[in-house]
């Protein structure tokens, strides 16, 4: 065997060899499986960049339901999965946000950029990845750039923002 005691060197190779690597998305075409294989680590260390990769790769990364409490402020803040700390004091204190040493930060956070891309939809809109507040479309593609602002900020007025106590 193998695993005997002492047993350094193998003297057959490998028995049931794969033909071809695994591929997460084969089966699993969803939109949430797109989602985690376009997903970009930031604020992480080396190390923890390559155990995030190999979840993602081998269909073991599952995305968070609701946030965890982050262990520097105390807030329910973290929306990253496997993450400790999250964005603000993560970049703020210039730590690993998954495993929280300091060690030296790969691709660092963008503390004045929210990490949403922006998606061109059918109709050549674009579109963040956050749901949109306000109940007006914009279309940033017409010539009349003058005119629409015009439109949209007698829009903005003309919205009622009261401030109700809960």
């Amino acid at each position: 065997m193998s695993s005997e005691k002492g047993n350094v060197s193998r003297t057959r190779p490998q028995r049931h060899q794969n033909a071809r690597a695994f591929r997460n998305d084969k089966y699993d075409t969803s939109a949430r499986r797109k989602k985690i294989n376009a997903k970009l680590h930031d604020g992480v260390c080396q190390h923890c960049k390559g155990i995030l990769e190999w979840r993602v790769k081998f269909s073991k990364y599952k995305l968070l339901s609701k946030p965890k409490k982050c262990v520097k402020c105390l807030q329910k803040t973290v929306k990253d999965p496997y993450h400790i700390i999250c964005r603000p004091c993560a970049g703020k204190l210039e730590v690993c946000a998954k495993c929280g040493k300091e060690e030296e930060i790969v691709i660092p956070i963008d503390k004045g950029q929210d990490r949403t891309e922006s998606v061109t939809t059918k109709n050549g809109r674009e579109s963040s990845g956050l749901k949109d507040e306000l109940d007006f479309d914009t279309n940033f593609s017409s010539t009349n750039s003058d005119e629409d602002s015009d439109v949209l900020e007698e829009r903005f007025k003309s919205m009622n923002f009261e401030r109700t106590e809960i």
